[in-house]
């Protein structure tokens, strides 16, 4: 069954009064609610640079596109919200059949709370007493509420334990628990099959947590998507399946149990590899958050519905771009534009120069080639190029980037244009992020 969310929550965010802390927008606009300054249908022309904008038409693609994917495919989705961090983003792929959102820590579910989120994944360890004090409260509050989170070690289920059984009752709900897997080379999760099962084992025989099924995160374990790569996630897919197997004498009766992989560079091989445990009782989660946005970088590449697809269906669009202008060029063949680290994303992939915004109104849109940015430091950018009088000092362009979970974090609000490929744009919406 979908989540839900709190619809009238989400939709009072456009009663938000603008301010000087929305970089995204000018000092008139200021003082001003979000209704107020959509109703006055502003186009891309009147927002200062730098500037990170989403498309709409972009963003309903893809979240409708990964929906359908996964209901062809047999599979749950549990969008990772922490890439966004946006209520009114996590509502549209709640809307379009999402089984949960997944956060990363409690601050994040926090957010989800507030928005009335009723069914969210911690793809992490919660271990804090104090934020699992305020879990259960949430619990005991809120029958409709779930919450699963992971544990990769005994001791990890100790301390959830030492933390529950200090402050709930003995008719509280347990807390639901995966057993998080992991491999060689990756991040956190068991690293062995007996290390798996002694914590389903100590998740079983606790007072106050109930097993819910096993999680994990392929993308830790390869980034690339040549043949050796892909079987080395499959490989470790396969481990995961086996754990859960190991398990069906742990699981409650009332149980259906969660078996969660797939960020947004390989799903399809969870789906290939773990998709099949569907059909003997388990639900199969992916919990990608990426996709949504797409990019012009690490994701277009690696993506089984970017530029090179492995899977069928719709490939996915970037859904995101940034704006920059330039301020000076003191040498020939290079210019230094307003936007840095600060303002965009560089850790996968520096921004990638695109179209040259018209310089008049006679003059159309212009596809950039030819043109390399090279460095970002805080608050600029290096962007060299061949020829003279390709561009100058005041010129605009859109500059596609790479890796939305480090795009989305430098903005409190971001404009949705209808049309990234316009001479103006329209603003069509603000996204709120809370990071």
């Amino acid at each position: 069954m979908t989540a839900s969310y709190d619809a009238a929550a989400v939709a009072a965010l456009s009663e938000r009064q603008v301010s000087w802390q929305d970089k995204a927008l000018p000092p008139a606009f200021w003082g001003r609610t979000v209704a107020d300054v959509l109703a006055d249908k502003p186009r891309l022309s009147n927002l200062p640079t730098p500037l990170l904008t989403l498309s709409a038409p972009g963003l309903q693609h893809n979240v409708a596109t990964l929906a359908r994917w996964c209901a062809e495919h047999g599979v749950e989705l549990a969008p990772h919200g922490k890439t966004t961090m946006a209520p009114a983003l996590w509502a549209s792929q709640l809307d379009a059949g999402a089984w949960a959102i997944t956060l990363a820590n409690g601050f994040q579910l926090g957010v989800a709370r507030t928005y009335g989120v009723s069914r969210v994944m911690i793809a992490n360890s919660v271990i804090s007493p104090l934020q699992l004090r305020w879990i259960a409260d949430e619990l005991a509050a809120d029958e409709a509420f779930e919450v699963l989170v992971w544990a990769d070690s005994v001791r990890t289920v100790e301390l959830l334990e030492a933390a529950r059984s200090e402050y709930v009752g003995p008719g509280a709900r347990r807390l639901d628990v995966l057993v998080e897997v992991g491999g060689a080379g990756g991040r956190t999760g068991a690293r062995d099959a007996a290390t798996a099962h002694a914590v389903g084992e100590a998740i079983a025989q606790s007072s106050t947590l109930r097993l819910a099924g096993v999680a994990g995160y392929e993308g830790a374990i390869a980034h690339g998507a040549d043949e050796a790569g892909l079987e080395h996630v499959r490989a470790y897919l396969r481990d995961l399946a086996a754990v859960h197997s190991g398990f069906e004498d742990l699981y409650d009766a009332d149980v259906v149990p969660v078996v969660s992989a797939g960020g947004s560079a390989y799903f399809e091989q969870v789906a290939q590899v773990l998709g099949p445990l569907g059909e003997t009782g388990a639900r199969v989660v992916l919990r990608s958050g990426a996709y949504i946005a797409h990019d012009d970088g690490y994701y277009r590449d690696v993506s089984p519905l970017g530029a090179t697809p492995r899977t069928d269906g719709d490939r996915l669009v970037p859904a995101m771009h940034g704006w920059i202008r330039i301020t000076s060029q003191p040498e020939p063949g290079l210019a230094i534009f307003d936007a840095g680290k600060r303002d965009l994303p560089f850790d996968e992939g520096l921004p990638e120069p695109q179209l040259l915004r018209p310089r008049s109104a006679e003059e159309p849109v212009r596809t950039l080639e030819g043109m390399t940015v090279t460095k970002l430091n805080d608050q600029h950018g290096f962007l060299h190029f061949e020829g003279d009088g390709a561009l100058v000092i005041g010129d605009e362009l859109r500059v596609g980037l790479s890796h939305p979970c480090t795009a989305f974090d430098k903005w409190g609000l971001i404009p949705v244009i209808d049309d990234p490929d316009a001479d103006d744009p329209v603003v069509v919406d603000l996204v709120r992020t809370f990071f």
